[in-house]
């Protein structure tokens, strides 16, 4: 199965798409996908930063103001562990913060009461011989994908492989957090999940049950730091 969410019929909990915000890969124009480089380099810009603030500050405002959330117990935010996403719902997370919004610290030992959970599997879609040159390369693989989403064409990690970890874990923690709900409170979680341009276009097919990634760049783009809600189809 490469579209795990094709697997359910619904979801228990509501889900958010977070992609970064403006990072200093993202102002010198390269592509930042290797992990022992990105987790500790490339974080945000001084405006990446303005933008995890402004997006912070405007989901604690509609949270506050939307009617619904009575049914919420608070916001969940998981991360991938590269630089300038974690920065980016570090930022995020002390805005709900200070916004009044609980959030979730973690159970069965994930997270050791962390407001930000960091996930691996919403790293950034690996870009092999590619990382570190100029992101107008992107373009390539893109095409490619539309063609065949298992390529691996410049050892690039296929499309297909990150629609399938990310729809395993939206699907893992889906199970964990409605296990989590008592007699006393069985209400939900706003899960953020705060990650990468192409992971988070290729999440978005699995929302949308596509049975494969190719279609991925047909999406409305993700902007950096902007949130969309995820609704599965």
């Amino acid at each position: 199965m490469i579209n795990h969410l094709n697997e359910c019929a619904s979801l228990t909990q509501s889900y958010y798409a977070l992609r970064h915000g403006q990072s200093l890969a993202n102002v010198a124009g390269i592509i930042s996908s290797d992990p022992k480089i990105s987790t500790v380099q490339h974080g945000l810009s001084e405006l990446g930063r303005e933008q995890a603030r402004a997006a912070g500050d405007a989901f604690a405002a509609e949270y506050i103001m939307s009617s619904s959330n009575d049914d919420y117990r608070g916001v969940a935010i998981y991360s991938s562990d590269f630089a300038r996403a974690r920065e980016t719902a570090s930022i995020f997370a002390q805005r709900l913060v200070g916004g009044g919004i609980p959030l979730y610290r973690g159970g069965d030992g994930e997270g050791d009461g962390e407001i930000v959970i960091l996930e691996r599997r919403l790293r950034e879609r690996y870009f092999g011989e590619l990382n570190g040159c100029t992101d107008e390369r992107y373009g390539e693989v893109w095409d490619l994908d539309a063609v065949d989403a298992d390529h691996v064409e410049f050892g690039v990690e296929s499309a297909n492989s990150v629609l399938e970890r990310t729809t395993k874990f939206v699907i893992e923690l889906d199970g964990r957090l409605s296990r989590s709900r008592t007699e006393d409170d069985a209400s939900r979680w706003k899960c953020v999940l705060v990650a990468h341009g192409d992971v988070l276009q290729i999440m978005q097919t699995g929302f949308l049950r596509h049975e494969d990634a190719s279609r991925h760049r047909s999406l409305r783009h993700l902007e950096t730091a902007t949130i969309r809600e995820l609704i599965l189809d």
